[in-house]
């Protein structure tokens, strides 16, 4: 198949341009490189069944194509905090205008939203039927509520278009070409280890979070896409569950030194916690995942070491 990837050359996005290739479909990469990156893609430059092109998905785009990943937003706070219209825009207007290429040329489309439409919530785990706990002015809501309106135009499409569309609701994911400068913290701790400095962490570190290898996630959201008794959402994580201390103290554990954990405030509306209820991924795609924290940090691990 011909396939556009938005987003594709972002953590995420990138995985995904290889293991599409690696199966032997056409590519179409398209980033505007604001949290994406050229390193990302650098070694499928000469592939020749990828392309990539520089275009912001605020603006209308046209392909041929038969599937459609949108994958473009930024993903950390400091990231989508940074311009918090621009990072609305970007989740709104690049549904908009991935669902109506998807019309034109009746391309299947897969929207990558986020456990992050939950908000802090008040059921946990939190399965797909939870319509969560958002706060809908706050410094977070330009991405979660950004989120949960391209959810809204993906079911509309569908419903009054007949679009034929796959929601994933991702949970946290880590591993190699993250960005080090993300604000995520698996990419903090261990580029904070790797320098020698103190590990921040944030409240008491008690808050909970679920961890998800990126070749785990990947495989998630390929087999979302290509099958047909669901168009979503379905949640796609790790439901181990960890609190940021135990994160931090196996990151030094791994990375070793002698850094030390010191604690800073709890952000607004910073959720405390977090975990997928992964019934419904396991039922209709047969997915869970399959690599464990420990060995999941020692990749990531590896590959930050020669990064900073």
């Amino acid at each position: 198949m011909r396939i556009l990837i938005t987003g594709g050359a972002g953590f995420l996005g990138s995985h995904l341009c290889d293991r599409l290739l690696g199966e032997g479909h056409e590519v179409i990469c398209l980033d505007n490189f604001f949290t994406g990156r050229k390193a990302n893609i650098a070694h499928l430059r000469g592939h020749p069944s990828f392309e990539w092109v520089r275009h912001d998905v605020i603006d209308p785009f046209k392909f041929e194509v038969d599937q459609i990943y949108n994958l473009a937003c930024p993903a950390s706070p400091p990231h989508y905090q940074f311009n918090p219209i621009k990072t609305t825009k970007t989740s709104v207007m690049g549904a908009i205008n991935c669902l109506g290429l998807a019309k034109r040329v009746k391309a299947r489309v897969f929207q990558a939203s986020t456990s992050e439409v939950y908000g802090d919530p008040h059921v946990h785990p939190q399965p797909e039927t939870y319509w969560g706990n958002v706060n809908p002015i706050g410094r977070r809501s330009c991405y979660d509520e950004g989120k949960r309106c391209a959810e809204t135009l993906f079911f509309d499409y569908h419903r009054e278009n007949r679009v034929d569309i796959r929601v994933v609701r991702i949970f946290n994911t880590y591993g190699p070409r993250m960005n080090p400068d993300d604000g995520r913290v698996v990419s903090s701790f261990v580029v904070q280890a790797l320098r020698g400095e103190d590990l921040t962490v944030y409240g008491d570190g008690t808050q909970t979070r679920s961890f998800c290898y990126v070749d785990d996630l990947i495989e998630g959201c390929v087999r979302l896409m290509n099958q047909t008794e669901t168009v979503g959402p379905v949640n796609i994580g790790n439901p181990g569950e960890f609190t940021m201390l135990e994160l931090a103290e196996l990151t030094l554990k791994l990375v070793g030194g002698k850094s030390r954990i010191v604690h800073r405030p709890l952000p607004a509306d910073d959720p405390r916690q977090r975990r997928p209820d992964i019934s419904v991924a396991r039922r209709v795609l047969g997915w869970e995942p399959k690599v464990a924290l420990e060995e999941g940090l020692e990749r990531t691990i590896a590959y930050f070491r020669t990064q900073v």
